[in-house]
C-alpha cells in the first residue's frame, strides 16, 4: 500500500498501482496550473464517509510508494481518471477498465 499525503496532514492509503495512476493524472493537471477537487471513499475502519481535498498548484503533495518498481500503466484507466478530474465534481478513483474493455476500445478505433 502506498500513501497519498496532502499538506502533511491528510494521509490516505492507496494500492501502489492506483497511486501511480493518480499521480500521473494529478501531476498533469497541476503542471497545467489547474485546480480541482479530489474525492475518495474512506476506509470502513474510520467510517463509511468520503474525504475531498482541493488540489491546486501550490499545495504540498507526497506520493509514497510501498514498492520500488513502477507498476505498468493502463492508458484507458488514465483517460477515465482524467475525464473524472475534468468533470465539475472533480477527480474520483474510478474502477480500472478490464482488459476486454481495452481490447474492444482499441478495435473500435481501427
Amino acid at each position: 500500500m502506498g500513501k497519498f499525503i496532502y499538506e502533511g496532514a491528510i494521509k490516505v492509503d492507496f494500492d501502489d498501482r492506483e497511486l501511480a495512476h493518480l499521480q500521473l493524472v494529478i501531476g498533469s493537471k497541476l503542471a497545467r496550473g489547474e485546480s480541482f477537487h479530489f474525492t475518495w471513499k474512506d476506509d470502513p475502519s474510520i467510517g463509511d464517509g468520503r474525504t475531498s481535498v482541493w488540489l491546486h498548484p501550490r499545495c504540498t503533495l507526497v506520493f509514497k510508494f510501498y514498492r520500488a518498481g513502477r507498476p505498468q500503466l493502463n492508458r484507458a484507466w488514465i483517460e477515465a481518471l482524467a475525464s473524472s478530474a475534468n468533470s465539475p465534481a472533480g477527480l474520483t478513483l474510478v474502477p480500472e477498465p478490464t482488459r476486454a474493455a481495452d481490447d474492444d476500445r482499441e478495435a473500435a478505433l481501427l
